[in-house]
């Protein structure tokens, strides 16, 4: 069983831990890295959210992303090896079902990329949708308190009707 999920309220210490950890990592990984955004909702203002930050980065090629491993393994982070999601390389801070911090390596402008960033700030620019976004959130967590992988894939529809509202504006 999962440990239990919670939704905190939005905190403004996200971003700050945010930018610290964003040093941190350009400290420890090359110069092909070539961006480093706050992602999820810990990176939305007013935006409820399980305490993770989620942070993708951009590399032109994602066969370079095993050379990261050891480095940041210096910085606490381990690689988690995801079959089902070929087109992102996951590593994570903190223990299982308990991370602080999860990494996100993407093709750089490419469409998983471009779709996390697309959300964000989609979600940062419009009030109502962030509400919407935020109740169901709070209702997934009533309904699959103890079950992580039911509450991210009941959130999906939603994620991506808002992604292809986005694109058409």
């Amino acid at each position: 069983m999962d440990r239990k999920i919670t939704v905190e309220d939005y905190n403004s210490h996200w971003s700050e831990q945010f930018d610290k950890e964003k040093v941190n990592l350009k400290q420890n990984l090359t110069n092909e890295v070539i961006s480093i955004e706050h992602i999820g909702s810990t990176s939305v203002k007013g935006l409820g959210a399980k305490p993770i930050l989620d942070i993708a980065i951009g590399v032109n090629d994602l066969e370079i992303v095993s050379k990261f491993i050891e480095p940041l393994k210096q910085i606490r982070y381990e690689f988690v090896y995801h079959k089902e999601f070929p087109d992102r390389r996951f590593f994570r801070k903190g223990q299982w079902g308990a991370g602080t911090h999860h990494l996100h390596f993407y093709k750089f402008k490419g469409e998983h990329w471009n779709n996390q960033i697309l959300f964000r700030n989609y979600l940062r620019k419009n009030p109502d949708v962030l509400k919407e976004y935020y109740q169901l959130k709070v209702d997934l967590v009533e309904k699959y308190r103890f079950d992580r992988v039911s509450y991210t894939k009941n959130k999906a529809p939603y994620i991506q009707k808002v992604i292809l509202k986005a694109k058409e504006e």
